[in-house]
């Protein structure tokens, strides 16, 4: 038997051709069937599929089936899953210094933010490839604003709310706590049915993702107000990565990339598309006033500032960050003054 095979080994070199190789990578995501970031990841394994003649398929557990962010890192390290699309809420667990790029009222501009990456992207894939993570495409979610049952225009108005916290951040609790606010922990996956029992009443988020998960419905008045930029990565385990023929390692990940690219453009153009179709059905966007964004930017300055910056992040990644948007906003109209 041993004989046979080798003859046939040696007859499908000759003819040149050679066993097919096939890899099932299992990639899960929270993001809904038919919103842009689903699509994307549609889009991202037909492609795989055509590169590589079939030999590489990708299997998407989509809608939070696979769990929340967490649960779903949890799974690729211990081989259930082999990659997933990660927020920045769930990449600072692997490398928290990519916290500084979300530090509220910091980036303000999606210039300011495609900058930085430009400047700070390869760093952080070489951070995350130490931890055993190899980066397809950098994405984003969008901005963070506020969506409330109740109007909300300065920090005062929000310390009367219950507001949704995603995971069990106990320092970000307890410093919310501490500030008057009423943060509630739960999974991203319980955001809709909290809001449809009472346990909370506003959340921040993305207008592309309010609109996509119709968590607005319960929560039907937004703040004008970009509270953070919302980066977001898709990574497959580094060890299932190498399991792939190296020929094939740069096409698809130049696939990949152009997807996310094109992502990138298209939330963006989503952000003011969402807002619109809200409006539509009942959403009421209120303006903020300088001075009360002046109350939000002095809460963070002075009650968020001696939490994140150094316990939770490097002073130094902060301090690069503020040298590279000094520098942006010193070369572009695009890239404002910070104000304060």
């Amino acid at each position: 038997m041993k004989a046979i095979i080798l003859w046939i080994c040696i007859f499908l070199f000759a003819l040149g051709v050679t066993p097919a190789f096939s890899q099932v990578i299992k990639l899960g995501t929270v993001a809904p069937e038919g919103s842009p970031w689903h699509d994307t990841l549609l889009e991202v394994a037909q492609q795989w599929k055509e590169l590589s003649n079939g030999s590489v398929t990708v299997r998407i557990y989509a809608g939070g089936v696979a769990g929340d962010e967490k649960d779903m890192l949890r799974k690729i390290r211990i081989g259930q899953l082999h990659a997933t699309a990660l927020t920045s809420v769930t990449l600072i667990d692997i490398i928290p210094d990519i916290e500084a790029l979300t530090f509220p009222l910091f980036i303000r501009t999606d210039e300011e933010l495609d900058y930085v990456m430009d400047k700070l992207g390869p760093e952080f894939e070489a951070r995350l490839a130490k931890k055993g993570f190899k980066v397809l495409t950098w994405s984003t979610t969008g901005w963070a604003h506020f969506f409330t049952k109740e109007p909300v225009i300065g920090p005062e108005d929000m310390k009367k709310r219950k507001l949704f916290f995603w995971g069990s951040d106990t320092t970000y609790m307890e410093l919310l706590k501490d500030s008057g606010f009423n943060p509630v922990g739960l999974a991203i996956t319980d955001l809709l049915p909290s809001l449809q029992t009472g346990l909370i009443d506003s959340f921040a988020a993305p207008p592309a993702a309010a609109l996509s998960f119709q968590w607005f419905a319960l929560a039907p008045h937004m703040t004008d107000l970009r509270w953070q930029p919302l980066p977001g990565t898709t990574v497959v385990s580094m060890k299932k990565w190498n399991s792939i023929p190296a020929d094939l390692r740069p096409m698809l990940e130049e696939a990949a990339r152009k997807a996310g690219a094109k992502l990138q453009k298209r939330i963006r153009e989503l952000e003011q598309e969402a807002i619109t179709a809200m409006k539509k059905h009942g959403l009421t966007v209120h303006a903020v006033p300088v001075q009360a964004e002046q109350q939000w930017e002095a809460l963070v300055r002075e009650k968020a500032y001696p939490v994140f910056v150094g316990p939770r992040f490097s002073k130094a990644m902060y301090d690069n960050v503020r040298v590279i948007l000094d520098e942006c906003r010193s070369r572009s109209r695009q890239c404002p003054p910070k104000k304060y």
